[in-house]
């Protein structure tokens, strides 16, 4: 291992890999929920008492198959820590996100098993889903800051745009947390019995609309803004990717009301989450020129290479 050494991009490869993981266990923690299978396996982290794996039932292997998903996110979590600190250059940005996304791992493990003996308690389940959230941003800006030089680069916007991305962003967590708590309210608790949070649910959906409006129409502020201030097309090609998928995650998000939550619908709807999450960093970090990184220095064959007897005399 004191030998290895992981091109930059090999380690933006693994970086991509972990992004897709972190991404599927969202999307497979969704399927749990809305299948109640939270349940499926009442123990942790064996599937019951004395079963490490399930029966050949639909909750039981719909919930350790989330399992199998959090169990390759933690072996690629750690390999990239690894990679990461076998990085050549090795770069201390890359690492330090890194080893966040070891306790944005942890984190989920422990809240994981609260859930189950907790019996898919709300709250906690809404928790459990903001840390996946916290844990996808790490993954996010990682395999971002993995294609480019270390630094935060080149401001490429006015200042203005940057303090209304900045805002834009603070809104779509709010947005996320009341869209989670929406769900908490609905009929998908995860499992026959489960308590709901004592919101109505109409209610709810109507103050996670409000939000989600609000923040949609700060963000055609912020085009706006790039516009009239000249910003480069591509980061103004940026935000429409991003309006576009806010767009289309809030007509799945009015589907899935007014067609009484179906449960395919709301698991593509907290896919779309997701995606929304992800092009809201990826834009907030395009706002940024970054320059490419340069390549590792290697010393020259003949000064690595030990002298013999002969020439050492000489």
């Amino acid at each position: 291992m004191s030998h290895l050494r992981v091109s930059p991009r090999a380690f933006r490869r693994l970086c991509q890999f972990t992004l897709v993981i972190v991404v599927l266990n969202v999307v497979t923690g969704a399927a749990v929920r809305l299948s109640d299978s939270g349940l499926g396996c009442p123990d942790w982290p064996t599937c019951s008492q004395h079963r490490l794996t399930p029966p050949l039932s639909l909750h039981p292997v719909v919930e350790f198959g989330n399992r199998v998903v959090v169990f390759v996110l933690v072996v690629a979590c750690a390999a990239t820590l690894i990679a990461a600190l076998r990085r050549a250059p090795v770069r201390k940005d890359l690492s330090w996100l890194a080893g966040g996304l070891i306790l944005g791992v942890i984190g989920e493990a422990v809240l994981g098993g609260i859930v189950v003996y907790s019996k898919l308690n709300p709250y906690v389940v809404m928790t459990h889903f903001m840390v996946g959230m916290a844990l996808l941003a790490v993954a996010v800006l990682l395999t971002l800051r993995a294609g480019h030089a270390p630094g935060r680069g080149r401001l490429v916007v006015s200042t203005a745009s940057v303090r209304l991305t900045r805002v834009f962003m603070a809104m779509i967590v709010v947005a996320l947390v009341a869209g989670t708590a929406t769900t908490g309210s609905g009929p998908h608790a995860g499992g026959k019995g489960s308590k709901r949070i004592p919101i109505g649910l109409s209610d709810m959906t109507r103050i996670h609309a409000e939000i989600v409006l609000a923040t949609a129409a700060l963000l055609l502020v912020v085009l706006w803004v790039l516009w009239r201030s000249n910003a480069p097309a591509a980061v103004q090609d940026r935000g429409r990717v991003l309006l576009v998928i806010m767009v289309a995650q809030g007509i799945v998000g009015y589907s899935q009301y007014f067609t009484h939550l179906p449960a395919l619908l709301v698991g593509i709807h907290v896919f779309g989450a997701s995606m929304v999450w992800t092009a809201t960093l990826w834009f907030h970090h395009g706002l940024s020129d970054h320059e490419a990184e340069a390549p590792a220095r290697t010393p020259p064959e003949d000064a690595a290479r030990p002298l013999a007897p002969a020439e050492a005399a000489q």
